[in-house]
Formats: C-alpha cells, structure tokens, sequence
C-alpha cells in the first residue's frame, strides 16, 4: 500500500508542477486552487509513505515521478522540446527509480 500512495503522491506533483505554469504567479483563482491542493495532498502522501518506506528512495522516486511526469507533460501539452538528448535523459531517470524500487527490502 505505501508503494501505491507514493505513486499517486508522485502524480499529484506532476499536477502541481504543471499547474504553477497555469497559475500565472497564482494570479488566476481556479488553477491556483488546484495547485495548492494537489501540493498539500501530494506531500502528505509522501509524508505517509515514508512511515514505511526508506526517506532516500521513497523521496527520489516521488521526485522522479514528479521529473518525468511533468517533462512528458510538457512535451505533449505545451509544445515542449522532445530532442533525443532530453527523451535519453527521461530514460535514465525512469531507470534510477526503477534501479531504486528493485534495491528496497
């Protein structure tokens, strides 16, 4: 269970992260809102988590997620840079948290 909660904490910052892009310096009500929420939930989460799972990669996983999560993101709904250097990057990303989920007892 600590490992689904740390996953949709990791979610939850991909849509804080991409949410202060929308927020315009939380200038705007209703993205600013959404923001601060997915913020608070998204830690909280990983607060949880990190009961049972070990601070360095519970942490480095919610940030990865967070990493990745919002580069796709940015890629596919802002028109963001998709070069190969920044896809390969991506990669090695995803493989230090999966590297870290396999190194957990």
């Amino acid at each position: 269970m600590p490992w689904l909660v740390l996953v949709i904490a990791g979610l939850l910052e991909v849509v804080w992260a991409v949410g202060l892009k929308y927020t315009q310096g939380f200038t705007r009500l209703t993205p600013s809102v959404i923001t601060v929420s997915a913020m608070i939930i998204s830690i909280a989460m990983l607060s949880w988590a990190m009961k049972t799972l070990p601070v360095g990669t519970a942490y480095a996983i919610w940030t990865g997620i967070g990493a990745v999560g919002a580069s796709i993101t940015g890629i596919i709904l802002l028109g963001e840079s998709a070069s190969p250097a920044r896809i390969i990057s991506l990669v090695f990303i995803v493989a230090g948290i999966i590297g870290l989920k396999l190194s957990t007892h």
